[in-house]
């Protein structure tokens, strides 16, 4: 919580400072990396050719073939599997493979993958993930699910990154979807959505350990075992711990190291063609040092602490999907989630309740795919206050949404052509129904080659934060202390986008493949502050000045970027993946709002060019050579300059069961600021090495 409300305050007093490196980055460096990701593969193939009996004991890439790639089933765009290729929505996917030699150790680092995803690490355990701009440490226009299930937070409208720790080797893949997703998800899926897929139990069959250490990921660990009862009854178990060490402080007060312990189950049953069912489950406990800043009535007014964070909570879920003939299936999903969430200033314990129903049938008319659901969650919560300027009012609420969808795709001119057309209504407590349409067309010109492009509409509806917050904010060391006081008094509305996308896809060669999206965002209702009279305050003493700052819902404006993600294979043991993501914020106070720093806060927190080129080589010896190199512009409302990082990553399969790695990350300097917003100075993220054995036995 105290790097959202550093982030209010922040915009509140309009404390923002340019400190910003412009494009293009430093021509010595960019040689540099060139140089590394463009000779290196020669000089692998030189030695190849120079040793023949090496030749025979390098093998291709594992990655999917890039048809293969381009026909891989996706399910976050309609709930419904469906081809990569015939998806009218900006999909990337994250593989497997790709997580694997990326290095990562965290699902922070593992969405870096996807072009147009913004994350920068703010400290330890705390991230910035947003997608097409209004990038934030709580980011509230992207929905993030795994399994289905949301992580979503109402309190401050974002997700607790630190303690979303499934296991890297479980995850199937991750489907990215640049831009709104309303229609099929409802409110909050504005920007985009992250659905993390776990694998099937009949894949992780057998005992899997995973350990590792470094300078800043000091201590990992991750135990899971699988198998099966047969009848088509498979199941899993897993437990995972890691300690991270802190990471540069200019202050250097190095307070935000954290542990973490998570555990877990997943139990798949397939009875043949007919029903599946899946019951799954996580318990988890997360420990964090952190840096806190707040108001206080006595001099000197504000205080500086350091505690620690806690974390804790867990989920079950259980889905039933049953074919009732080869025109109509229908699923049925229900969730349960507990968080218990205490920091110095605040806690709150929160349980989720969710249920959903969705049916797919085939109609005879032009056989038309057609979808229809019905959704209800409700989300009761506690608030509990442990410093007196800080309190959300009422201490009690239960967020409830009901909401239903349809849509259908209606395939057109032999089925080249599908038109889906869709809404999703939805009613919450805050500002009562809200309507989410979309449409969507495909051309699949040629087996090799489509065009999309959309219309859509989303919203983004009022957090606990917008509503409900009272929270003080020191101005002024004077003899009358002045405190700014941010709160909602129930007028706040829900953010509005209407979003307009084009795409173009196209395997130009069996080795190279092409993806492009273009996009004009239009917002209206964005969030802001309104400032109001002061007035004094007598209780609790001193008498202080007050300066109400209110939510409101004063911003308009347009964003507009593009993104292109080639993928290149010149030869089996090589791939390089470049993309590039540009993005243009245009926004403007709508009348009557007097809002002074919100607008440079959004359009200076989010990067205008991110430029990434992942380059994957198999060498000799069943080893593994992997790069990557990131270009980020300048953050002028957290502070932070331009920055380019490196990542190397040195794999050995020593054996079918064994598999050793060391990494190296942010290679380029011995440490850079990524993000803002920490009390007591800018946390900087530390040059780190990484090493990982991974031991599989009796794995199918």
């Amino acid at each position: 919580m105290n790097r959202c409300l550093v982030s209010c305050a922040s915009q509140v007093a309009g404390a923002i400072a340019t400190a910003a490196r412009a494009w293009p980055p430093a021509k010595s460096t960019l040689r540099v990396a060139a140089i590394v990701l463009i000779l290196l593969p020669g000089l692998v193939k030189r030695s190849l050719a120079d040793a023949q009996p090496e030749v025979a004991t390098s093998e291709p890439l594992r990655q999917l073939t890039l048809a293969e790639l381009a026909n891989v089933e996706v399910t976050t765009t309609s709930k419904e599997p469906e081809e990569l290729w015939k998806t009218p929505a900006a999909v990337y996917v994250i593989t497997q493979e790709d997580i694997r030699r990326s290095g990562a150790t965290t699902l922070p680092e593992a969405l870096r993958l996807a072009p147009g995803v913004e994350v920068a690490q703010a400290d330890s355990d705390h991230w910035s993930v947003s997608i097409r701009g209004f990038g934030a440490v709580l980011a509230s226009k992207l929905l993030v699910l795994i399994d289905g299930r949301s992580v979503y937070t109402p309190l401050f409208a974002g997700v607790y990154w630190q303690v979303q720790a499934t296991p890297l080797e479980d995850i199937e893949r991750i489907e990215v979807i640049r831009g709104p997703g309303g229609t099929i998800w409802g409110a909050n899926a504005v920007n985009g959505i992250i659905n993390i897929i776990t694998k099937n139990t009949r894949d992780t069959h057998g005992t899997m350990l995973s350990v590792g250490g470094g300078n800043v990921d000091q201590g990992t660990a991750t135990f899971r075992y699988g198998g099966g009862y047969g009848q088509g009854f498979n199941y899993r178990i897993y437990g995972i711990g890691f300690t991270r060490g802190p990471q540069f402080h200019s202050d250097g007060r190095n307070f935000d190291d954290s542990r973490m312990r998570q555990a877990g189950f997943r139990t798949d049953w397939d009875r043949g063609t007919r029903d599946t069912f899946t019951f799954q489950g996580d318990i988890y406990h997360e420990v964090a040092g952190e840096t806190t800043q707040y108001a206080v009535y006595s001099p000197p007014s504000q205080a500086t602490v350091d505690g620690n964070a806690r974390l804790t909570g867990g989920n079950l879920l259980a889905r039933w999907k049953r074919v009732l003939n080869e025109r109509s299936d229908f699923q049925i999903q229900a969730y349960f989630d507990r968080t218990n969430h205490f920091e110095p200033e605040f806690g709150e314990t929160r349980d989720t309740f969710d249920i959903d129903f969705l049916h797919h049938l085939t109609l005879p008319w032009w056989e038309q795919n057609f979808l229809w659901g019905l959704g209800v969650r409700l989300s009761p919560s506690n608030v509990v206050p442990t410093v007196p300027t800080t309190d959300f009012l009422p201490h009690n609420l239960t967020d409830k949404i009901y909401s239903g969808f349809v849509q259908d795709e209606i395939p057109f001119l032999h089925k080249q052509v599908t038109l889906t057309l869709g809404s999703k209504l939805e009613n919450n407590n805050y500002t009562g129904f809200e309507a989410q349409p979309s449409a969507r067309l495909l051309w699949n010109r040629t087996p090799r080659q489509s065009f999309w492009g959309s219309v859509t509409r989303a919203v983004r509806t009022p957090s606990r934060l917008d509503e409900d917050i009272q929270i003080n904010f020191f101005a002024t060391d004077t003899p009358l202390p002045i405190y700014l006081r941010a709160s909602g008094d129930g007028q706040f509305l829900s953010e509005k986008l209407i979003a307009y996308e084009v795409g173009y896809r196209q395997l130009v060669t069996p080795h190279f493949y092409v993806d492009v999206a273009v996009f004009h965002n239009v917002y209206n209702d964005l969030y802001s502050f309104q400032v109001g009279a002061p007035f004094l305050e007598t209780s609790p003493s001193p008498v202080h000045a007050i300066i109400p700052v209110l939510t409101r819902n004063g911003i308009k404006g347009n964003t507009d970027g593009f993104e292109i993600t080639p993928d290149w294979r010149p030869v089996t043991w090589w791939e390089l993946k470049p993309s590039y993501a540009y993005l243009n914020m245009d926004l403007e106070n709508k009348p009557g709002s007097n809002d002074p720093s919100s607008i440079p806060n959004y359009e200076g927190s989010t990067p205008r060019h991110q430029v990434m080129v992942r380059s994957f080589v198999n060498l000799p010896k069943k080893l593994e050579l992997d790069q990557t190199y990131r270009y980020v512009s300048a953050l002028p409302a957290q502070l932070v300059p331009s920055y380019q990082t490196a990542d190397v990553r040195l794999g050995w399969h020593f054996t079918r069961q064994l598999e050793l790695s060391v990494s190296g990350q942010n290679l380029l300097q011995p440490h850079y600021a990524a993000f803002g917003g920490e009390p007591g100075g800018l946390v900087e993220v530390k040059r780190s090495v990484y090493g990982k054995i991974v031991w599989r036995v009796g794995e199918d």
